[in-house]
């Protein structure tokens, strides 16, 4: 009797002390991401911030390097069966993810089956359209979009006589304003980061001309390049002929060149609205920012451009009760005031309609008008089968053959229409193989 007295006690001595760790048991969330520097340092902020808002779930956010790095590393851990919960994709990545069906699940479907509010209208058209499938299901989380700007040394501008005011609004008047820029002593005009994206992909886009056939892969994998023609030569060749003037000045892949603009060896450079977060942090002078400048004798007034950063896929292979962890998450993230805190801290985009008018009421415009011109910008109009953005599978690959041609061409080893050709044909490759692949995986 007294043995089976112990046995109850002891029993429910370890039930008492099991029981709240059994209640305050966490399911960790793994968050894969890109974000190095001031933009990794927010991206924790807004894990920790969730985690304290609630004792079910925990985001673990973990850095895995650059883009194609983090795309790289989540594509390999799905191969092993171990994927994050959450992957950072970037804008050129979609198209890749899209056709891994089985290896992501649509936001869409997730937050229905968390149970989680989720409505697809609330999102910008602009940038939500991006990441939507031809049926209308959105398929990732828009996390950190941006789009490309004309970033200003309003110093600079001061000092060559130029009105800090009126920054240039067409290339003919950025060649005016490089020349005084030069004759007042700075080494250079402009310089410019991401320079596919912004000096090819944007500038089709904001021309309104297309960069490939089937609406840029919008319409199907069964497109090709089309940036071999006229004003892809018109603007490639002033840039060579600029850079021969020192008007511009390579800065290097991807935003390696941020530090002539930080320096203040080239007052005006071409970035994304998120490089304003870096520059905030680092830049020892006033700077402002404009809209990309366009081609006048091209068209009369602009179009729009398209994103560019990278938006959030949930990954297939985990359990259902960590993908209401996942819903819930992406719910915080897109809150209104979450998102308008991120956009005004980093320059990204805010991604709902809410968040844009939360900002706007909050007087934050009329204080800081720098900070709206990227989002004017881009749904200045409705966008064109040009201007939509770009889905091509490969387009990682075809952007290093983008770069290696136009460095070929700064460089002055090949011709402006050998270097587009050149790349018109290898990225076609790259685009065939890709359609191979996926009407194999479509047959299975």
């Amino acid at each position: 009797m007294m043995l089976k007295k112990r046995f109850i006690i002891v029993t429910m001595f370890f039930w008492i002390i099991a029981l709240p760790l059994s209640a305050h048991a966490t399911e960790d969330i793994q968050w894969w991401h890109a974000m190095g520097g001031k933009l990794g340092e927010k991206v924790v902020e807004l894990a920790n911030g969730f985690n304290s808002s609630q004792s079910h779930y925990r985001v673990v956010p973990v850095y895995k390097g650059n883009y194609t790095e983090t795309m790289t590393a989540g594509i390999a851990a799905f191969r092993s069966k171990r994927p994050p919960h959450i992957l950072q994709v970037f804008e050129v990545g979609t198209a890749t993810m899209m056709a891994a069906r089985k290896a992501i699940r649509p936001i869409a479907e997730v937050m229905a089956d968390a149970g989680e509010p989720f409505d697809a209208k609330q999102y910008i058209a602009s940038i939500s359209g991006y990441y939507t499938s031809k049926n209308g299901e959105m398929l990732s989380l828009p996390f950190n979009s941006s789009t490309p700007v004309l970033y200003y040394n309003k110093k600079a501008f001061k000092k060559a006589g130029l009105d800090p005011a009126k920054p240039p609004k067409t290339w003919q008047q950025v060649e005016v304003f490089a020349k005084k820029l030069i004759a007042s002593g700075y080494e250079c005009g402009f310089s410019s980061a991401w320079i596919s994206w912004i000096h090819l992909e944007n500038m089709s886009a904001w021309h309104n001309r297309a960069f490939a056939t089937k609406a840029n892969g919008f319409e199907g994998f069964d497109t090709r390049l089309l940036i071999n023609g006229e004003l892809g030569v018109k603007h490639l060749s002033k840039l060579k002929a600029w850079q021969d003037e020192k008007i511009f000045v390579y800065g290097g892949r991807r935003n390696l060149g941020n530090s002539k603009f930080i320096s203040e060896i080239c007052p005006m450079y071409t970035e994304s609205s998120a490089g304003y977060a870096g520059f905030k942090a680092a830049a020892d002078f006033d700077f402002g920012i404009s809209e990309l400048p366009y081609w006048s004798d091209v068209v009369e007034t602009p179009q729009n451009t398209i994103i560019g950063g990278a938006s959030l896929w949930v990954m297939a292979g985990h359990k259902n009760s960590e993908y209401k962890g996942v819903a819930k998450f992406l719910n915080y993230l897109s809150s209104p005031a979450i998102q308008a805190d991120w956009h005004q801290s980093t320059g990204y985009l805010p991604i709902t309609k809410n968040a844009y008018e939360l900002t706007k009421s909050s007087g934050y415009y009329k204080k800081n008008p720098d900070m709206e011109v990227a989002l004017q910008q881009m749904t200045r109009v409705e966008p064109s089968k040009n201007s939509r953005g770009l889905r091509f599978g490969n387009m990682v690959r075809i952007r290093d053959v983008i770069y290696n041609e136009i460095e070929g061409v700064l460089a002055g080893k090949r011709t402006v229409k050998k270097g587009l050709n050149n790349i018109v044909k290898n990225g076609n490759k790259l685009l065939r193989k890709f359609e191979r692949i996926n009407k194999s995986r479509s047959r299975k």
